[in-house]
């Protein structure tokens, strides 16, 4: 029987992976992979865009290539970021109440940022901001 391998504590405190942490390492690691192209995209985007005006700022971020790429950029960036700081607060924050409002927290702030940041981008694409 397996269960006769483990200690007495860990029988009573039903001790054991969680399971989840493997997936939570791979999707870290996909994502992290998707963003470096898409960060230098944006970095050289952004550089060529400094100089231009607003006007034709906008009509850059209306071509729906540049449109998708961008949304791509923060979709998979607050994911990114929203992965992480789960993994950190899971880690460091001992109390349940702490642990549960941060969680929370973090979760309200990278939806209410992501989903503001993609609204103006399909805004801009779709001609709402001219």
């Amino acid at each position: 029987m397996a269960g006769q391998h483990r200690t007495p504590l860990s029988r009573a405190r039903g001790l054991g992976a969680a399971h989840h942490g493997a997936g939570h390492w791979i999707s870290e690691r996909v994502s992290s992979i998707a963003l470096i192209p898409l960060t230098l995209w944006a970095v050289y985007a952004a550089i060529h865009l400094a100089p231009l005006g607003r006007d034709l700022a906008i009509l850059w971020i209306a071509r729906p290539l540049n449109a998708l790429l961008l949304v791509l950029t923060f979709f998979i960036g607050i994911y990114h970021m929203h992965s992480g700081l789960r993994v950190v607060i899971e880690d460091y924050l001992e109390t349940i109440g702490a642990r549960s409002a941060a969680l929370l927290a973090n979760l309200f702030v990278c939806v209410l940022a992501g989903g503001l940041a993609i609204f103006c981008i399909l805004k801009i694409a779709f001609g709402g901001a001219l």
